[in-house]
């Protein structure tokens, strides 16, 4: 189960709400916050600028898993020619025209996936539901090229998925360092 806010609302509550507030905390076995707001610092003490923005986005990228090719930029050189694809595509125009698109749809979203299974298989970020989805999608394509019957793809690939969104939940708990994933 979820963690709830703790924030306060701006509106006064009745006395009866606070009581069954208070009750439900209890019954959780959450204690109840202070009221007050944190102290703070005496007027004219030295305080610690907050870290600049560059610098917490320089520590998010830091990081992040590192690509096994190194700092070659792979995946921004897919990216940029899924765009030039796209954009010649929509220049070209008919039959052509779409080939162009599909082909830059399809490099975009690899691009994408595989820095969706780099981060989530290097316990940085869950990918959790779209590569669950990548799984379903490819094995419901591979049971409709086949030639099988109506329903059958579409049972065995929500089957896929939630199979897939189990094992791949529990993976990114041990890689993230916890116990179970959230």
């Amino acid at each position: 189960m979820g963690r709830r806010s703790r924030k306060r609302t701006s509106v006064p509550l009745s006395a009866a709400a606070r009581a069954d507030a208070a009750k439900a905390r209890a019954r959780a076995g959450v204690a109840d916050a202070p009221l007050a707001a944190p102290p703070r610092a005496a007027p004219g003490a030295p305080t610690a600028p907050p870290p600049s923005r560059a610098a917490r986005n320089r520590s998010r990228r830091e990081a992040a898993p590192a690509a096994p090719w190194g700092s070659f930029p792979l995946v921004e050189l897919s990216v940029l020619a899924a765009i030039g694809l796209g954009v010649w595509g929509i220049v070209q125009g008919g039959r052509e025209g779409l080939v162009l698109l599909a082909a830059a749809a399809l490099l975009g979203s690899v691009a994408g996936l595989e820095v969706s299974i780099r981060e989530h298989l290097g316990g940085y970020r869950s990918h959790t539901i779209v590569l669950s989805l990548t799984l379903a999608i490819a094995v419901m394509a591979a049971l409709f090229f086949s030639r099988v019957t109506r329903p059958v793809p579409v049972l065995v690939g929500v089957g896929a998925f939630a199979v897939a969104c189990l094992g791949l939940r529990a993976l990114y708990g041990r890689r993230a360092g916890r116990l179970h994933a959230r």
